[in-house]
């Protein structure tokens, strides 16, 4: 391809191919527009279509993705000025539209992280949600990294808003390094992430828990069928106790006095997938870089 497609006028396109082998594609730049292609997928075999019933203020990366005969028009949205972008859809029963705007996928995130273009895909029976963040950039958000977290469906097919994780998805082996930073689940108080080294940001990041009951959750580690009898915990920095726990239930107790490598006997360990956490036991503060069960 040499030249643009003619008839098009905007950014952020985004195709989609129909269950009868009919592509369409979408964009932004001059209001949300689409079109139908022809089979080249080079030229446009439709007039352009303008794509209403949205909320005002800035839409732009239109993204377009069919399930069980509904087709879900997705776009970041800046519903003020001076806001970032959140994630929202609309849905209709025709590739070009009408849409009805249906609400958020996910909210502005709290680093303020410019922009959050995104796409949604199915995997094995599972669906993904594929978008932006300023990870390894925290001072310029432009610079952006990727994340992914699964996306669910309502009955009715709407959408359940995806809270970010760090955690991403797929299953860890419990005798991997793992870093409980790249959380599922952080309490509200008393947790953190923070960056191992701030002048070296691909130097990674470490969880600090300082108050009773502060927690770190990371989902679906598989434990194996039997042999694991211990845990280790790289610490960084600090003094107090934590609780390992494998699902709720307490497999192990880690008293920290000094920063190192610490290593304590496990019991009762449950086969197969669970989700993992570390609890803060007393009102210490404790850095972990990562946790290992051998």
């Amino acid at each position: 391809m040499t030249e643009p497609i003619k008839g098009i006028y905007g950014i952020d396109p985004c195709t989609l191919i129909d269950d009868d082998g009919q592509a369409y594609i979408y964009w932004s730049g001059r209001g949300m527009q689409g079109a139908r292609l022809k089979p080249n997928m080079l030229q446009l075999d439709s007039e352009p279509v303008a794509l209403g019933n949205f909320p005002d203020g800035m839409k732009e990366g239109p993204f377009v993705f069919k399930r069980n005969g509904k087709y879900y028009f997705t776009f970041p949205w800046v519903p003020k000025e001076g806001e970032t972008e959140n994630l929202s859809y609309a849905m209709g029963d025709s590739p070009l539209g009408p849409f009805e705007y249906k609400g958020l996928i996910m909210d502005q995130s709290p680093t303020k992280c410019w922009t959050n273009h995104h796409s949604i895909v199915e995997y094995k029976g599972e669906w993904y949600l594929f978008y932006h963040h300023n990870d390894y950039s925290p001072q310029f958000d432009k610079n952006r990294s990727v994340r992914i977290d699964k996306i669910c469906f309502n009955e009715d097919g709407t959408i359940q808003k995806v809270t970010p994780t760090l955690r991403g998805v797929g299953i860890t082996n419990a005798t991997d390094e793992i870093q409980l930073d790249r959380y599922s689940e952080l309490s509200k108080m008393g947790a953190a992430i923070n960056y191992v080294d701030t002048t070296d940001y691909f130097a990674g990041w470490k969880t600090v828990l300082n108050a009773r009951n502060a927690y770190v959750q990371y989902n679906d580690v598989d434990f194996g069928t039997t042999g694991l009898t211990s845990v280790s915990a790289q610490v960084l920095n600090g003094k107090g106790k934590l609780l390992v726990k494998v699902d709720d239930k307490i497999i192990a107790r880690i008293a920290v006095k000094e920063a190192g490598l610490i290593t304590v006997p496990v019991k009762d360990i449950p086969q197969g997938v669970h989700n993992l956490s570390v609890v803060s036991a007393d009102k210490g503060k404790v850095e972990v870089d990562w946790i290992q069960f051998k």
